[in-house]
């Protein structure tokens, strides 16, 4: 998943994003978060800010800083939240809204994935 910091879109949604990867976490399914903001416009978005996020929150997932934006460019990340669901083989299952994580991850993805919405990826100028 995309996520960052100061994301109104994000601060609705982090309570189900994690129970929602606690839940997938019980079935095997590991989770990560990416932040792929420019923390130098976004400073809440820090890497400093990152970490103190996670630890007040729980995290029950590694939250890592891509730096250089290269991995929210080779996912076509656009948005925070943005969600990426893999198979064991990893195969692409599932991109899109967080709603339809958990039923795409654990029964069968849905015909018609609903885009993600959200504030869209802090590019560094």
């Amino acid at each position: 998943m995309f996520i960052c910091n100061h994301c109104p879109y994000v601060k609705r949604s982090i309570d189900r994003i994690i129970a929602d990867a606690r839940e997938l976490q019980k079935l095997g399914i590991g989770s990560i978060a990416v932040m792929s903001n420019d923390p130098a416009d976004y400073p809440d978005d820090s890497f400093d800010n990152m970490k103190r996020v996670a630890r007040e929150k729980g995290f029950p997932f590694p939250y890592v800083l891509d730096d250089t934006q290269d991995v929210a460019r080779a996912y076509d990340a656009l948005c925070t939240p943005d969600f990426f669901g893999f198979d064991a083989s990893l195969k692409l299952r599932y991109h899109g809204r967080l709603e339809e994580l958990v039923q795409a991850m654990t029964g069968s993805p849905p015909a018609q994935p609903r885009n993600s919405i959200g504030c869209s990826i802090k590019w560094k100028k």
